[in-house]
């Protein structure tokens, strides 16, 4: 029986009038049933490989997939338009036109505005290059911002006059244009303002910007607040610059620690799991409280004729939790050089500080908490009777609360001898405890060991260095700003540990509040790390007039 001429191209189908050629001259060899009877209709409609007569095997070659001319290729349900980048608000985008302080404040700011668009000033250019020179943080940042900027305006096909897409250097969470001011704008601003001002200018280029765009929003970004002041007087609008607030509000900072409800034991008692371990006992319990809980934490348990539970969370599974009991340095039989903790977050504390695998220990207090003191005697612990670390470094933020008196005399140490008066005062108090009965000359001995051990060190001079093996203490860490912060942790090198104290409520630092300071940033970044804790201490144990001076002044 002939069969009907084969397409000239795979994949194609079978003409209509060979089929129908073949139908008129050739009969069937056999009845066809009413299925194939009912087929042969739409037989010109399918591919050759579907037909019922198609018995001959096809050549392994003709069996590879391969496509059809474009122009005879069937229609594919494809997009008709590259979809578009997703914005995370639905407005219309904003302009905003930023102060020299915040580009000096965070290099990176640039690249933080979503999809919305960044003008620059002529004169914001202007300021940055008279701030880039020298080895402050400020001048480090303007020169970084002057590299982004070069970086950005040597993208290819870049052209300034129409914007240069800020995702142009890799940031591509930044969907919007960078604009700088290429034209001089005529704008007239009350006669009050000195027109020769820097900060008029930047705001007689905004007042141009809101004439020229209506009706998008044209807003201003600064850290001076002089300046949102002056812009919204004249109707501008002006906000602060928000991304480097880790917190809003400072009450909203993680503390630390948690209160087990009063009904602990009787909602899981049945549930729970405990073993001993050495002299810590561990319980292992699922419930709703779980997802709340983070590694590291804090939990108490204290009501009225229950068993007072302290203990920390030590591991998270899903929905299990271990928590482990801690070891009690209130009692004499425990005491750290002496010291003994006198209410329930110091001993969170020293439980902290004393624990091999805790590298990064956060402590945030008022004045007279015993901040200071603890991390001091539970180093020397560490240091002179376990041999854990070689040896203990001290460091701070030197910032003055009043005027600077100038510059010191001396060497490293000596110059940092005056900002370190904490570290005498409890050296004082430890070298007395310790020393006992030995009399004079055995204090002094104790005294010259304790600082054999302890090296002052500025923080001028840490970048590039490694810390192997030593406990690092740094006070007043609420003085730092975020990057510095991240400069001193990075210093540590194997078997180093770090410990971050400070008072959020004395920040001498100009531009830092309690939601952007170093300490803040660095506790709300490491919370929940397997090796690194934070604890929040509530009640000073310096003095009663101490106390009472805390809260009411």
């Amino acid at each position: 029986m002939p069969l009907p001429p084969a397409p000239t191209q795979r994949a194609s189908l079978l003409a209509t009038k060979n089929i129908a050629k073949f139908e008129k001259t050739s009969a069937p060899p056999f009845p066809l049933s009413s299925e194939l009877a009912s087929a042969k209709k739409p037989a010109a409609k399918k591919p050759l490989d579907d037909h019922p007569l198609n018995l001959a095997p096809l050549h392994p070659s003709e069996l590879a997939p391969a496509s059809p001319e474009p122009s005879k290729r069937a229609p594919m349900p494809v997009a008709s338009k590259k979809p578009k980048a997703t914005k995370k608000n639905n407005g219309p985008t904003k302009l905003f036109v930023l102060d020299t302080n915040v580009l000096m404040h965070d290099p990176m700011c640039l690249f933080l505005f979503e999809e919305h668009d960044v003008y620059l000033p002529m004169i914001v250019l202007e300021e940055l290059d008279s701030h880039k020179k020298g080895m402050t943080e400020v001048a480090r940042n303007a020169r970084q911002t002057s590299r982004s900027l070069d970086a950005l305006a040597a993208t290819l096909g870049s052209d300034m006059k129409l914007g240069l897409p800020l995702n142009g250097t890799g940031h591509i969470e930044a969907q919007g244009k960078l604009f700088f001011q290429t034209q001089i704008m005529d704008v007239t601003l009350p006669m009050s303002l000195p027109q020769g001002k820097a900060d008029n200018q930047i705001l007689g280029v905004v007042q141009a910007l809101v004439n020229m765009h209506t009706p998008r929003e044209v807003v201003l970004v600064s850290k001076d607040i002089n300046m949102r002041v002056k812009a919204r007087a004249l109707g501008l609008a002006a906000e602060d610059y928000q991304n480097d607030k880790v917190l809003e509000d400072g009450d909203l900072m993680y503390s630390g620690a948690l209160a087990l409800p009063a009904d602990f034991w009787n909602r899981h008692g049945k549930a729970i799991e405990s073993w001993q371990q050495g002299s810590h006992t561990f319980y292992r319990f699922s419930g709703p409280l779980v997802p709340s809980l983070l590694i590291n934490q804090f939990v108490y348990l204290e009501a009225p004729g229950e068993p007072s539970l302290y203990a920390r969370v030590t591991e998270i599974r899903g929905k299990t939790a271990v928590l482990k009991t801690l070891k009690d340095f209130g009692h004499a039989k425990n005491a750290i050089w002496g010291v003994l903790t006198r209410n329930r977050e110091q001993n969170f504390a020293m439980n902290m500080l004393t624990d091999p695998e805790i590298d990064f220990v956060t402590l945030a207090g008022t004045a007279g908490t015993g901040k200071t003191l603890m991390a001091l005697a539970a180093g020397l612990t560490q240091v002179l009777d376990d041999r854990r670390y070689t040896e203990i470094i001290m460091t701070r933020a030197t910032v003055s609360v009043g005027e600077d008196i100038g510059f010191l005399p001396g060497t490293e140490e000596e110059k940092m001898g005056p900002w370190m008066g904490a570290l005498d005062d409890n050296l004082e108090f430890l070298a007395k405890g310790d020393g006992g009965n030995a009399g004079e000359w055995g204090r002094a001995a104790t005294t010259e060991l304790i600082r054999s051990r302890i090296k002052i060190k500025s923080m001028n001079f840490m970048r590039g260095r490694t810390f192997m093996n030593k406990y690092v203490i740094i006070d007043e860490a609420q003085n730092l700003t975020p990057k510095q912060m991240k400069t001193l942790i990075t210093r540590a090198g194997p078997g180093t540990k770090i410990i971050c104290m400070g008072n959020l409520a004395q920040i001498d630092t100009p531009y830092l509040t309690e939601g952007s300071s170093g300490l803040t940033y660095a506790v709300d970044r490491f919370k929940g790390w397997a090796h690194g804790g934070h604890i929040t201490l509530a009640r000073g144990e310096r003095s009663r007039l101490a106390d009472f001076a805390s809260e009411v002044l």
